[in-house]
């Protein structure tokens, strides 16, 4: 994690911090070598959330096509790491997933195999070897028949609603979102396989170590779900105001307090996912009157980020702040164009 302050009256501090965790599965699921490219004769995935990707959750991480020791998603991008055997749709924060959020069958079967009990507690508090032979946390495995099985992650403890042997329709509800196995976000990881291979939904058809980036990525999702997952070149997790230098923990947690009269500065702050190498991030307040409040463009990102907290500010001046609507401005230009872009506004 990375720190710097601006002098003077305004406050500007850059963190970046890597929230991507090894792939993990549950003790009983099978692997083994690539086989040949695989038909698309498997089932059509629902979404398994029930969420609403860009409003409250994000696609985080896609299958690593890289046989190497690179990372390559599905599209050629860096929205991956080494390994990872499936698709990550994170919830925007821990509040999020206090409140429960569903896990859905993507598509029917039958339950072949289930585990609970494993504790929803981050890694990185926990440690790796509480979580030996168990990264996938409290998990689910769906049998769709003809050799295809989905395995669902990181469930809540507690949170099941299915047992084994139980027939399920697609989009039926399973289990809840938690924090279990080896995760530092609340987050499902869906994995698709077919013989016990991972197959990787998005294109189910391609020779093993290959990918594409003008691949559509529709692979076995229904048309619904292949609208909601489809590939982006990053997004806003988390965007506001507050009274004070907000902390990655803080914003994860979704405990970042508005701001108010009484606080000794005014902050504006964006998590962004999935950046890459040479992008450039740009936020700035305007006041009431449309006149630049304060503004911060950083360097190109040296290299690519999965998560990344920025934010900035100016200290409250001596008679307050003039009453009015205050609008921050996030934008990531890549290879000399904006890809992402969020305002939003505060009214004092």
């Amino acid at each position: 994690m990375a720190r710097s302050i601006i002098p003077s009256v305004v406050l500007s501090v850059l963190t970046a911090c890597s929230a991507a965790e090894p792939q993990g599965g549950t003790a009983n699921a099978a692997t083994s070598s690539p086989p040949p490219a695989a038909p698309i004769n498997g089932p059509r995935l629902s979404l398994p959330l029930a969420c609403v990707v860009g409003e409250s959750c994000e696609v985080q991480n896609h299958v690593d096509a890289d046989p190497g020791p690179g990372v390559k998603d599905y599209r050629c991008g860096p929205q991956t790491y080494e390994a990872h055997g499936g698709v990550d749709i994170r919830l925007l924060d821990m509040a999020a997933q206090r409140r429960g959020v569903d896990v859905l069958a993507a598509a029917p079967g039958q339950v072949a195999r289930l585990r609970d009990g494993v504790s929803d507690v981050s890694v990185r508090v926990a440690g790796p070897a509480s979580i030996a032979g168990q990264e996938c946390g409290n998990g689910v495995v769906i049998d769709h028949g003809g050799g295809w099985e989905t395995q669902y992650c990181h469930l809540a403890r507690g949170s099941m609603m299915v047992k084994q042997g139980d027939t399920v329709t697609a989009g039926q509800p399973i289990a809840r979102v938690g924090l279990s196995g080896n995760t530092e976000y609340p987050h499902l990881h869906l994995s698709v396989r077919k013989a016990g291979v991972i197959v990787d939904p998005y294109r189910p058809e391609a020779v093993p170590g290959t990918c594409d980036p003008a691949s559509p990525g529709v692979g076995l999702w229904d048309p619904a779900a292949a609208k909601a997952v489809t590939y982006l070149p990053g997004a806003v997790l988390n965007a506001g105001f507050a009274g004070a230098q907000p902390t990655m923990e803080a914003v994860e947690a979704g405990d970042v307090a508005a701001p108010s009269t009484a606080d000794p500065a005014l902050i504006a702050y964006v998590r962004a996912i999935n950046l890459q190498a040479g992008d450039v991030q740009s936020l700035s307040v305007a006041d009431p009157a449309g006149g630049v409040l304060v503004q911060n463009t950083l360097a190109p990102l040296g290299r690519a980020k999965a998560q990344y907290l920025l934010y900035v500010g100016k200290r409250t001046p001596a008679g307050g702040w003039r009453r009015g609507r205050y609008t921050a401005s996030y934008v990531v230009t890549r290879a000399g164009k904006p890809v992402l872009k969020q305002n939003f506004e505060l009214a004092i």
